[in-house]
């Protein structure tokens, strides 16, 4: 098993759902956690509430950034280096979701979503880049079962998570011969505030944050020889239609 203790990480969207999951999930595991959201006091937030639940000597830091800017993803990434000395780990999260029929799909919804779901994680995978590079570390996308599953209403959605998945797959091929580790997990339901569902008891047939953040321990501590690229999950048992 590969220890992953004093790594330390960088995980986009972490200041709530699957992110901050990880996040979590990490921290527990000694390893320290810089989180970015858009919204700084919401980025401080989290990393303060982090930090006053983590049972270990690992330290959360919130900075705000956003991944639809090549500048701000550099800057989240010198700062992490800046206070941690190195970066072992980037986790892809950020994402959003705008749905409806083509024919009511606004442009400025669908450059939303492409520019965060998919361009974002290029430039984040741009700006951190030379630190995996010289750490041999692992970048992580978080994709979705919307991303080999399409459906009607999910032009934009589809377009950016079939995008994602094939992107970190090349992007897998690029780096694996620098010892970079690549993997996208692709959930189907989870139980976070995305498309503005409000977690609740209704929610608990659903795949959980703190799954997620699991599996990406799994991953991370996993023996190097062995990478698992590509990792669908899904809840067990849905309720039925």
């Amino acid at each position: 098993m590969q220890t992953i203790e004093t790594k330390v990480a960088l995980i986009t969207g972490g200041s709530k759902g699957i992110g901050y999951g990880v996040a979590q999930a990490l921290l527990e595991k000694g390893v320290h956690v810089a989180l970015t959201s858009r919204n700084k006091a919401s980025a401080l937030a989290a990393a303060d509430k982090l930090n006053a639940n983590t049972t270990t000597a690992a330290k959360a830091i919130g900075i705000v950034a956003d991944v639809r800017d090549y500048e701000s993803q550099q800057e989240a990434v010198a700062k992490v280096i800046a206070d941690f000395g190195q970066l072992d780990i980037i986790i892809a999260n950020a994402g959003l979701g705008k749905f409806g029929s083509i024919e009511n799909l606004e442009v400025e919804d669908w450059h939303a979503v492409i520019d965060t779901n998919l361009t974002g994680v290029f430039y984040t995978i741009k700006a951190g880049l030379d630190a995996l590079k010289q750490s041999k570390g692992y970048f992580i996308t978080i994709s979705s079962l919307a991303g080999t599953n399409f459906f009607a209403g999910g032009a934009a959605y589809n377009a950016s998570k079939f995008g994602l998945t094939g992107f970190t797959q090349a992007v897998m091929l690029d780096l694996r011969q620098h010892g970079v580790k690549v993997s996208t997990i692709m959930p189907g339901s989870v139980s976070t505030h995305f498309n503005d569902n409000t977690p609740d008891a209704g929610d608990a047939w659903k795949i959980q944050i703190e799954d997620v953040g699991k599996l990406v321990v799994d991953l991370l501590e996993m023996h190097p020889r062995t990478l698992p690229s590509k990792i669908e999950v899904r809840p067990t048992m849905p309720p039925s239609k």
